[in-house]
């Protein structure tokens, strides 16, 4: 089995292959010429043949040199591309990241985060999912199957840290011809009698939990009718008449106009949801911690 060519030894070979000297070559490489004429007879006797010919006047290459100096260039080539590979993955300049978020109301911040990523950090590839709930976003995170995720809970588990990203008021969507429709504000009482859409119950949605409790401090369970996939598809089926949904400021502002009507909520304690951008402590790569520096800059700490 003929010995593999070390880096050092490819580099030595091609300086002498391109200058077709040994004085220059030795110059080249910043070595005296009695060394490098050993290097070279080394690698010789290692590959078992004669890469160059030499006499007083000249060197000239072998057929078995000529047909070295390719596969020696990439060789060198692939030894500084991975150098490079470390020092920019160390630098935070290459990297990957795996981020999830829920639901098209925080469309506009993951797309703010994503355009930064890309203009101070191109060599950060990006893996998205979409549509998550944020329990599923939390729980991918928790067990590394993402890097982040956005979105919205009442609980964080201490494995993680975060930041507020956005801060929504939590709303009540009504269908067109419902009759509070002109109505500034409503009470939740006032709309125990009516049939309500939902995300998918059991999702462990904030949005969700909120409705529970809004509805059991006015008295009253809430008779969901009809569940939704997302965000978009339950202002549809509110839109339809279908029912009322808790809904959040965010959706009323990013998402088309369903034709719903958008009201506050009278009844209290109904504090705004916070959307936070979330990450394993144990994670903080330096492809991760770009991405959370940016969207600390993009979207400091509420007042």
């Amino acid at each position: 089995m003929v010995p593999l060519m070390e880096v050092k030894q490819a580099e030595t070979f091609l300086a002498v292959a391109e200058e077709l000297h040994f004085g220059p070559a030795a110059d080249r490489l910043r070595i005296a010429q009695p060394p490098l004429s050993r290097m070279i007879k080394q690698l010789e006797r290692q590959l078992g043949t004669e890469l160059f010919i030499r006499s007083t006047r000249n060197v000239e290459l072998t057929s078995i040199g000529k047909a070295l100096i390719e596969p020696a260039r990439n060789l060198v080539t692939a030894s500084h591309d991975a150098i490079r590979t470390v020092e920019n993955t160390m630098n935070g300049k290459v990297g990957h990241i795996r981020m999830g978020f829920a639901g098209a109301s925080t469309y506009r911040s993951i797309g703010d985060i994503f355009r930064r990523l890309r203009e101070e950090k191109p060599g950060i590839s990006l893996d998205v999912q979409s549509s998550m709930f944020s329990p599923d976003g939390l729980q991918n995170v928790l067990d590394k199957d993402l890097d982040l995720a956005i979105g919205r809970w009442d609980f964080l588990p201490a494995d993680l840290d975060s930041h507020v990203i956005a801060v929504e008021d939590v709303i009540v969507a009504l269908p067109p011809s419902h009759r509070l429709a002109d109505a500034e504000e409503v009470s939740m009482k006032d709309l125990a009698e009516d049939s309500w859409v939902s995300l998918p119950v059991g999702s462990g949605s904030a949005l969700q939990n909120r409705l529970k409790n809004l509805a059991m401090a006015s008295g009253f369970v809430p008779r969901i009718t009809q569940t939704a996939p997302d965000s978009w598809a339950l202002m549809v089926l509110v839109g339809v008449e279908s029912g009322c949904a808790i809904t959040v400021s965010s959706v009323r502002e990013n998402l088309p106009d369903p034709g719903v009507k958008f009201k506050r909520i009278a009844d209290s304690p109904n504090p705004p949801l916070e959307v936070r951008l979330i990450w394993r402590k144990d994670n903080m790569t330096l492809a991760v911690n770009a991405a959370v520096n940016i969207a600390k800059e993009l979207f400091p700490v509420p007042e």
